[in-house]
């Protein structure tokens, strides 16, 4: 919860403050080479002709302005040991604080052009520290520079302890599309920026904060400087002031002293010009290889004496010493040599990229939150005919398909002015059925003729009763799969039953639907048609499958007791996303033995072309189901006609949208000639590497992913281990680290699927707890559930702090053991309730 509020802060400050930050970014790293920049566009105003004759000295330079402009007064003028670069003098200006540049010729005193981009740049400098607001405006930017701290910690916080490589922290990812590759670039260029954005920040409150200036010169432990001018005035006045004659014999000795006891090479010295006769002249000097362009070293030197007071160099300074004096070329880089300067310059440019990329993932997910409301939503008002008693139309549904129907149930009605209420089996009442006059319920089937997880409270406790429903009209829709014979429907049936035994009234007999065959749900909506007495548009499952690529497999199990297991890699032409937990349909295909053999049956050449398709008939019968019985036929038309489309098969997804690929374990089924399953045979042996494969996603909301930090108890076993790697991935992208997996195979040096990653999870804290289950590796056999009767002290813990609990495998023997398991643990009741608060969840085959 704590990361979930850092994350809102977070996103939050960064669609305002964002758009400050960058265009402090933009101006900082302009501005980061005025010197730089106004040297390029004023070659004419730096750079001279060298002469025969020496530079004129301070004394002549002064000299010379006091004859033609006797008005200005100077502050201090510049000399430069570059015979090429011109002299600058500084005069007193109204306005400007520290007087004016003024570039003059050092052989001529000839004034030279005056600067051209100056005040350009010293705009883009007050839009960088005040946004050219004054006050008011530094405020801005002074909050907005402290929010810049936040998203650099609060971002290392949210990446932050997830373990992944160097490669994964650092680099961007190109292959990500989308939404993925655009929280790849904010996370992946945001970690590069982490150093240059604390020290912009740390170093750019210096101005904007007195409290943090002498936070800073705390922290550094150099003392911070006294603002005392007034009082130097005050003691200067009492000094007699200098003759403008007295001025050219004090700079020509002081010129020519400080140049013969100065002792090291400069690329400058600037002369203060004195305004009292105490003996004393201020100059500063640059060495002829600075560290940056404010190393500046500081000199006293005494006229009458002819001697340095003081002589303070640069470099001699403790390195805290020098950052404090040097907080301009700390913040801008040029502190640390020209490299990291240039560096920093673009880092500073690259500000609004994070601001840009960070209203992209905003606008996007604000648009999946729409989309989702949409669809939850997606009755449309219609006008209702009050003189018609309303529908209660309720489902149990373990992945998703029955509330679909039961929706567009409640659609399809509603167009005939049908008056709806859809209501989930689990939310209904007693109170509810003896109201009800009509009620429609699209009943699945789980597991081994179970109810839906959800829909257990129902047939333990409502079911249990004996109520009068008499006053009711009902039908029920049962879903399932005639491939499990033996519990085809049998929930559908069993509530069939009980309504019965309640007196209800059936509108017609039960309709059953095999694998959500668009056949079974015409019946459906034909046998409403009747009964309400108005034509109802058709309604279907639509099925739309992409063509995916075969990437990679290869077998999870060699030499193992059981059937082979295979890790199949999918990948995608276009961007797709998907959420843990959810599950890929395929639609099977047969191998090209198999369909030549067919076509020699019948005689049918293999490169005929279907006209109506234009396809050869190989690729017209390769999902098609070529063993049934078939009538003649005088064209390939009606021969296609006959033969149904091949089952699909449905696989729990082990990999999250972010690992650009779709992973499955899929383990080889046989039946009783030994012939591979259709699905298993089709990914494992009879489709290619580079294959196209038909699939499509299926949300499966009952087993998605908890998007908090609560912790997770994954429980599973053989392939079942697909379903919680992609919940454990997704868990570790977002830091949550209370995650604990219980596997169960049958021998671990065969049978521990993805031991390395899940090793690795363990050693680096994406798992707390491990425990594994190999079945064949004792005598006394031990299974999933088993551990969790070991382990009941520390479970009723989990459970406790509020855990969400997992189930991903056969329903055979494991989810049947477990659930008895946790019954035995937490008592029926505490079951129930986890499975009502959506805190046990299972995906089981």
């Amino acid at each position: 919860m704590f990361k979930k509020v850092f994350f809102q802060i977070h996103w939050f400050l960064g669609i305002t403050a964002g758009l400050i930050l960058s265009l402090m970014g933009v101006t900082g790293a302009i501005y980061s080479y005025d010197q730089q920049i106004l040297k390029w566009l004023n070659q004419d105003s730096y750079v001279v002709e060298v002469a025969q004759t020496p530079k004129l000295t301070p004394a002549q330079l002064y000299q010379h302005f006091n004859r033609q402009q006797p008005e200005i007064e100077i502050n201090s003028i510049t000399i430069a040991s570059d015979p090429t670069t011109s002299s600058t003098v500084n005069i007193k200006k109204e306005g400007a604080r520290r007087g004016y540049n003024m570039m003059v010729n050092p052989y001529t005193a000839e004034v030279l052009p005056d600067i051209k981009g100056r005040d350009t740049l010293q705009f883009i400098q007050r839009l960088h520290r005040n946004l050219t607001a004054g006050e008011f405006g530094a405020q801005i930017t002074g909050a907005s520079t402290l929010i810049l701290i936040f998203f650099v910690l609060s971002g290392i916080y949210l990446r932050f302890p997830k373990k992944h490589s160097f490669k994964q922290w650092f680099f961007i990812k190109p292959k990500l599309k989308g939404r993925n590759f655009i929280w790849d670039l904010h996370a992946v260029v945001g970690t590069w920026m982490v150093v240059f954005y604390l020290l912009f920040a740390c170093t750019g409150l210096y101005w904007s904060y007195d409290w943090w200036r002498a936070g800073m010169f705390n922290v550094m432990g150099v003392e911070q400087p006294q603002r005392n001018q007034q009082n130097n005035e005050h003691s200067k006045d009492k000094q007699p002031e200098l003759q403008k004659q007295q001025l050219n014999t004090i700079l020509t000795h002081t010129w020519n002293g400080v140049n013969a006891q100065i002792g090291r090479e400069y690329s400058s010295l600037t002369l203060n010009i004195p305004k009292h006769d105490d003996a004393k002249i201020e100059l500063s000097f640059v060495d002829a290889i600075p560290q940056h362009e404010r190393a500046r070293n500081q000199a006293i030197y005494n006229y009458q004496d002819n001697k340095f007071e003081k002589f303070e160099l640069y470099e001699q300074k403790k390195l805290n010493e020098k950052i404090m004096s040097s907080m301009l070329p700390v913040h801008r880089g040029s502190f640390f040599g020209s490299t990291y300067q240039f560096i920093a310059m673009l880092a500073s440019l690259a500000m609004p990229l994070f601001f840009v990329t960070g209203w992209m993932l905003y606008l996007k997910r604000r648009k999946q939150k729409k989309l989702t409301l949409a669809a939850r939503q997606s009755l449309n008002p219609q006008q209702i005919d009050l003189n018609t008693k309303p529908w209660m139309i309720t489902y149990a549904s373990q992945t998703g398909v029955a509330e679909q129907l039961a929706w567009r149930t409640a659609t399809s009605l509603q167009e005939a002015q049908q008056p709806t209420i859809v209501k989930p089996i689990q939310q209904l009442t007693e109170q509810d059925l003896q109201q009800a006059q009509q009620v429609l319920l699209l009943i699945s089937t789980y597991g081994t003729g179970e109810a839906p997880d959800l829909a257990t409270s129902f047939s333990k406790k409502l079911m249990q009763q004996d109520l009068d429903l008499s006053q009711i009209q009902y039908a029920v829709l049962a879903l399932g799969s005639k491939e499990y014979p033996d519990s085809y429907c049998s929930f559908g049936y069993a509530v069939d039953r009980w309504l019965k035994q309640c007196n209800a009234q059936p509108l017609f007999d039960l309709i059953e639907v095999d694998n959500a065959s668009t056949n079974d749900i015409q019946r459906w909506n034909q046998a409403l048609s009747n009964v309400t007495k108005h034509e109802l548009n058709a309604m279907n499952i639509d099925k739309v499958f992409d063509q995916w690529t075969l990437s990679q497999r290869h077998i999870l199990n060699p030499n193992s007791l059981g059937e082979a297991a295979y890790h199949i890699e999918l990948t995608a032409p276009h961007d797709v996303t998907w959420h843990a937990g959810d599950i890929a349909e395929i639609q099977s295909g047969n191998n090209v033995k198999e369909i030549q053999n067919f076509l020699i049956k019948y005689q049918i050449p293999s490169q005929t072309i279907v006209e109506s398709l234009n396809q050869n008939i190989e690729q017209a019968l390769w999902d098609k189901n070529l063993r049934v019985d078939l009538n003649a036929f005088s064209n390939l038309e009606e021969l296609l006609k006959q033969l149904p489309v091949l089952p699909t098969r449905e696989y729990s997804i082990a990999s999250i949208p972010a690992q650009q690929c779709l992973r499955l374990v899929v383990r080889q089924k046989r039946d009783e000639n030994a012939q591979l399953g259709l699905g298993s045979g089709w990914l494992t042996e009879f489709s290619q590497l580079r294959d196209p494969i038909s699939l499509r996603i299926r949300t499966n909301e009952s087993f998605h992913l908890i998007d908090d930090n609560r912790p997770i108890i994954c429980i599973g076993n053989g392939t079942g281990i697909a379903g919680l790697m992609s919940l454990l991935q997704q868990r570790n992208r977002q830091n949550y680290t209370a995650n604990w997996l219980i596997f169960g195979e049958r021998q671990r040096e065969h049978d521990f699927f993805y031991q390395e990653t899940i090793q690795a999870w363990l050693n680096m804290g994406t798992l707390q707890h491990l425990d594994l289950a190999f079945s064949r590796d004792q005598e006394q056999r031990i299974y999933v559930q088993d551990v969790l009767r070991n382990k009941a002290e520390e479970l009723s813990k989990w459970v406790e702090q509020g855990a969400v609990i997992y189930v991903c495998g056969s329903i055979e023997g494991m989810a049947t053991g477990v659930d008895q398991a946790l019954i035995e643990i937490l008592g029926e009741e505490h079951v129930d309730a986890l499975r009502q608060a959506g805190r046990y969840r299972r995906d089981v085959y």
